[in-house]
Order: structure tokens, then C-alpha cells, then sequence
């Protein structure tokens, strides 16, 4: 009877913990979006654009970083002329649609410190390493001009060229999101 209340106890250590990990991340404000001027903002990939009115989270975190670091994947060119619309942070430059590339963020891109590491991805029952971050997904401000009229990133987004989309074995017609697990390489 104790090993069973003994157990019982460990898992719901174990439960909190786990819990306390994923919220200690939370939301640090939020932003109102005035909507994007029309034909302002690039959907090249079906971006999302802001909605005039509505409130988006702002967050200066991430959830830590582990060997299966869960996220959400998402499609971006970061072609000129892409829906990155802007050469990328880590080095000034655009990027093939056929090079691997990712932008993660705010809290991952841990202020340009992940910039030009390799991290590998997982997910649709496959592996694919040797993605290189050069970019961050901002999760600190966004509806602006600067960002496009796109919304703030959420905590927990892998942006991710058509390369890795491919490399995945992502049928084209499901490009968009998809859930993930990340690690450095």
C-alpha cells in the first residue's frame, strides 16, 4: 500500500512539475491591432494578417529547450520579395526557398545567441537535421509595419523554409502548420 501511495505521489510531483515548466512561460502583455492598411501585408504563404480590433499575446519567453522540444511549424519564404519580406536578422541576408532555414521565437532566438546553430526537427514521422536558425519569429510586438501587419509569433513557432517542409514529407497541400519537436543539433 505505501509503494502504490508512494508512486501516486511521485506522478503528481512529477505532473506539477512538468505543468509548472510549460507555465512558467507566460504571456508578458498584449497588443490591440489597428488592422493593417489594405494590400500592406504579404500573405505569399497564406500569413496571417492582423484583424483590426483584435488583441494578440506578447510573450519575451520560450518553454525550455530539450532534446524534444514541442512547437508549432510553420511555412515562410525567406526569399526577397517572400512573406519574411525582410532579409533575415542573423546575418542581413535573404535565403533560398531550398535551403533549409528557420526562424524560431523571440525566446529562442535568445537575442541572436541561436543564430547560425543547427537544430534538428521532427515530426510527420520523420527527422531532419542540420536546419540552420537565422532568423527570429518575434513574439514581442508585431501588427506594425515592421512586422508586416502580421501578428506577434506565439512562444512556441519553428518557421521554416519550403526545404524543410520537403525534407519532412509534408504533402504540399498540408503545408501551413503543423506540430513538431525540436532540438539543437
Amino acid at each position: 500500500m505505501k509503494l502504490i501511495i508512494l508512486s501516486g505521489l511521485t506522478i503528481l510531483l512529477h505532473v506539477f512539475a512538468s505543468e509548472a515548466r510549460l507555465q512558467a512561460c507566460k504571456a508578458s502583455g498584449e497588443i490591440q491591432a489597428k488592422g493593417p492598411q489594405p494590400g500592406l501585408c504579404n500573405q505569399v504563404n497564406t500569413t496571417d494578417c492582423c484583424v483590426q480590433g483584435r488583441f494578440y499575446p506578447l510573450y519575451k519567453c520560450s518553454p525550455p529547450v530539450s532534446k524534444t522540444t514541442a512547437a508549432v511549424l510553420m511555412l515562410n519564404s525567406f526569399e526577397k520579395g517572400g512573406d519574411g519580406s525582410s532579409p533575415s536578422e542573423c546575418d542581413g541576408k535573404y535565403h533560398s526557398d531550398d535551403t533549409p532555414v528557420v526562424a524560431v521565437s523571440t525566446g529562442w532566438y535568445s537575442g541572436g545567441g541561436r543564430c547560425h546553430h543547427n537544430i534538428s526537427i521532427s515530426g510527420n514521422g520523420r527527422r531532419v537535421n542540420n536546419v540552420v536558425v537565422v532568423d527570429e519569429c518575434d513574439s514581442t510586438m508585431g501588427c506594425d509595419e515592421e512586422h508586416h501587419h502580421q501578428p506577434p509569433c506565439s512562444n512556441n513557432i519553428v518557421v521554416a523554409s519550403k526545404a524543410v517542409w520537403k525534407a519532412l514529407g509534408v504533402p504540399l497541400n498540408e503545408w501551413g502548420t503543423l506540430d513538431i519537436t525540436w532540438s539543437d543539433a
